[in-house]
C-alpha cells in the first residue's frame, strides 16, 4: 500500500485519475480506525476506482491542548488495518507542518449558524477547524466523491455546507452510525475508556433510544429537564446537552410537526473522555 505523507507526490499520483475521468473517492480521517471507519472504506471502494484515507490529527479543530496530546495515534496499525481491504487504497498522512506550513490557523467561515450550536457551542472554533482542513484535503486530492460519518452528524452537514458555499465539485455522503454490541457508537475515544465504563456507557445511546419514544408524545422542554435530572445519578457520567433539533437546520424543536425531520443530539462525559452521538427520531 503506497502511503504519502507530502501533498505534491500525492497530486502527482493522482493526476492520471483526474485526466481519465476516473472516480476518486476520499475518506478523512484522524486514524485510530475502527469498523466505523472502515464502512466508509468499504463504501468508497465499491463506489470509487481509487480511494485516499487521509489519516491526520488536526490541531486546529481541538480546543482543548490536553484533548489533542491524548488522541489515539496507530498510523502503523491503521495501514495494516487497511491492506486488508484490497488495493485500491493509498493513505495520505502528512504530518502538522505539511498542512499548515505556517503556525497551525483556522480560517474563518460562515457556516449560517450551524456552527454556533451545539459542538459550536461547546467547542469554540471546532468547526472553522473543521472547514480549514476539510477544504486542504478537497484542494489536494480532488475527489468526487467524500465520506463522512453521521455520529458527527453536525460535521456532516457543516461538510455540505461548505460545498456548497464554495463551489467544491464534490459529492458529500453521509454513511450509518455503527456501534459496538452495547449500543455504543464506534469513535476512537472509546480507546480511552476503561473496560468498566465502556460497558456502561450503553447509557448514551439507551437515553437516545428512550428521547425517540418520549418525543413521540412528549415536548422537548420536559424530556431534557427530566434526562438532566436522570444524570444526576450517574457516577462517571455527566451529561453536558442534550439537543432536540430539526435535521437540517439543527434548530431547537419543541413538539413534531407534520412533514419535519428531527434528530436528538447528545455530550456527555464517560469519565474524563467526552462522547456524542445521535439519533433519528
Amino acid at each position: 500500500m503506497q502511503i504519502f505523507r507530502q501533498k505534491q507526490p500525492l497530486t502527482e499520483f493522482l493526476e492520471p485519475y483526474i485526466v481519465k475521468k476516473r472516480s476518486v473517492g476520499l475518506v478523512p480521517t484522524m486514524g485510530a480506525l475502527h469498523e466505523g471507519h472502515l464502512s466508509l472504506v468499504k463504501r468508497a471502494v465499491k463506489d470509487n476506482d481509487l480511494v485516499v484515507v487521509s489519516i491526520f490529527v488536526n490541531p486546529t479543530q481541538f480546543n482543548n491542548e490536553e484533548d489533542l496530546n491524548k488522541y489515539p495515534r496507530t498510523l502503523q496499525k491503521d495501514v495494516d488495518i487497511l491492506k486488508s481491504l484490497g488495493e485500491k487504497l493509498i493513505v495520505f498522512s502528512p504530518d502538522v507542518e505539511e498542512m499548515y506550513p505556517e503556525n497551525p490557523s483556522s480560517s474563518q467561515f460562515d457556516f449560517e449558524g450551524l456552527e454556533i450550536l451545539m459542538e459550536g457551542s461547546f467547542r469554540p472554533g471546532h468547526f472553522n477547524g473543521v472547514g480549514t482542513i476539510v477544504k486542504k484535503l478537497f484542494e489536494t486530492v480532488t475527489p468526487h466523491n467524500a465520506y463522512f460519518g453521521e455520529k458527527d452528524y453536525q460535521q456532516l452537514l457543516i461538510v455540505k455546507k461548505l460545498v456548497s458555499k464554495y463551489n467544491i465539485p464534490v459529492t458529500v455522503v453521509g454513511c450509518p452510525i455503527l456501534r459496538e454490541a452495547n449500543g455504543l457508537a464506534m469513535s476512537s475515544r472509546n480507546q480511552r475508556l476503561s473496560d468498566d465504563i465502556r460497558e456502561r456507557a450503553s447509557l448514551i445511546y439507551r437515553t437516545l433510544l428512550l428521547v425517540k419514544e418520549m418525543f413521540i408524545t412528549g415536548k422537548a422542554s420536559q424530556i431534557k429537564k427530566q434526562i438532566a435530572a436522570s444524570f444526576e445519578s450517574q457516577d462517571n457520567f455527566t451529561l453536558e446537552y442534550l439537543e432536540i433539533a430539526d435535521e437540517n437546520s439543527l434548530k431547537s424543536a419543541e413538539e413534531k410537526e407534520e412533514g419535519k425531520k428531527y434528530r436528538a443530539f447528545i455530550a456527555v462525559y464517560a469519565g474524563d473522555v467526552r462522547l456524542i452521538d445521535n439519533i433519528e427520531l
